[in-house]
């Protein structure tokens, strides 16, 4: 199987006329002048020469702003400049993010025409008021309209949505994610809000007008929503925005961030947390009081099993007094675990008889 690697390319925020309230583009994408075709031929060729795998899959990605929103003829020129790799086998393919009221019949034949195989919808809410209220500008009969023209022409359909939205309940974000399973994309991320500085949602922060979610908070629902795609075999390539420089903690310099629920390994204490609800569950169904049990894992699985710093060995030590061996098996499938009873208390009560 092929590795994948991306090519991202972040282009400002020139192919979007409204202004979200949370969303500060030009400062988190790290510019604000439009990219050239030059600039995207030169990140090609720096990606392209510290990739190490020689089978790989290499797709080029159109980040940070509404794609199919910039002038048709800017567009053109930053997919042509692409071309030129994908017909000499470097890059296979074109993946963009975009709005779903920039979407309709004649964007995607043109899109088709340049190699693009993938369209992420910047969706975050399919609750018309809260979409009203974080000023997005457009409405969920929007997504759908646009999810399914994406699915005619052949496109792989992805989904963004975000959980701690002004006025946005975790009810709200379930239903957001229940409705995205229905217009079946292939990929979702899950990004929790952030507040960021020079933002209308900052100005609401300060005066109080809103209250993000708290790392736990955004977790637990993160949680819940991922099972939801789990189950519904949709995959979710990214919980949480990209760490960088102006994405981190709100303390270092440099910074965008003034509050909400930051962590730089927020995706790994989502998945830790349903491994733990799992891991619970099981010790549960034994009759006896466990003191102690090893748990079997492919490789793979371990650090989040373990949790971040961790948090799941010490959270079980805690709350249930369970001691916990950690074994890792490369026989044992990724995402499943075995799970050994190695000493009850009971066994504890025999030992002081004797």
């Amino acid at each position: 199987m092929k590795k994948e690697y991306i090519i991202p390319i972040f282009v400002p925020h020139l192919g979007c006329p409204h202004t979200c309230i949370f969303c500060n583009q030009k400062e988190i994408s790290g510019q604000e002048k439009q990219v050239t075709p030059k600039q995207v031929k030169e990140t090609i060729e720096y990606y392209l020469k510290n990739f190490k795998d020689d089978s790989k899959y290499v797709e080029v990605a159109f980040f940070g702003g509404s794609f199919t929103g910039i002038e048709e003829e800017t567009q053109n020129s930053l997919l042509e400049a692409v071309q030129e790799y994908i017909q000499n086998g470097k890059v296979a393919s074109i993946r963009i993010s975009t709005r779903p009221d920039y979407i309709n019949k004649e964007i995607l034949k043109r899109l088709k025409k340049y190699h693009v195989k993938t369209i992420e919808l910047g969706v975050q809410s399919a609750n018309d008021y809260i979409l009203a209220k974080c000023q997005r500008g457009h409405t969920f009969e929007d997504v759908k309209k646009a999810s399914k023209l994406i699915h005619w022409h052949g496109f792989i359909l992805g989904h963004q949505m975000m959980v701690g939205l002004p006025e946005s309940t975790k009810l709200d974000e379930v239903n957001t994610a229940k409705a995205l399973i229905a217009l079946k994309p292939k990929i979702v991320r899950i990004y929790p809000v952030l507040v960021l500085k020079n933002t209308p949602l900052a100005k609401e922060y300060e005066l109080g007008e809103y209250m993000p979610l708290t790392v736990e908070q955004a977790v637990e629902r993160s949680k819940e929503i991922m099972q939801l795609f789990n189950k519904a075999k949709i995959q979710v390539i990214r919980i949480g925005l990209q760490n960088t420089e102006e994405i981190s903690d709100p303390n270092l310099e440099g910074s965008q961030v003034i509050a909400g629920p930051y962590h730089p390994a927020f995706r790994q204490l989502v998945e830790s947390s349903m491994w733990y609800d799992e891991i619970v569950a099981r010790i549960k169904q034994y009759n006896v009081k466990v003191m102690q049990v090893t748990i079997q894992a492919n490789p793979e699985n371990i650090n989040n099993i373990i949790g971040h710093k961790k948090e799941n060995i010490l959270k079980l030590k805690e709350i249930y007094d369970v001691d916990v061996i950690i074994k890792p098996d490369e026989t044992i499938k990724k995402g499943k675990f075995e799970i050994a009873i190695e000493k009850t208390y009971e066994d504890i009560l025999e030992e002081v008889k004797k």
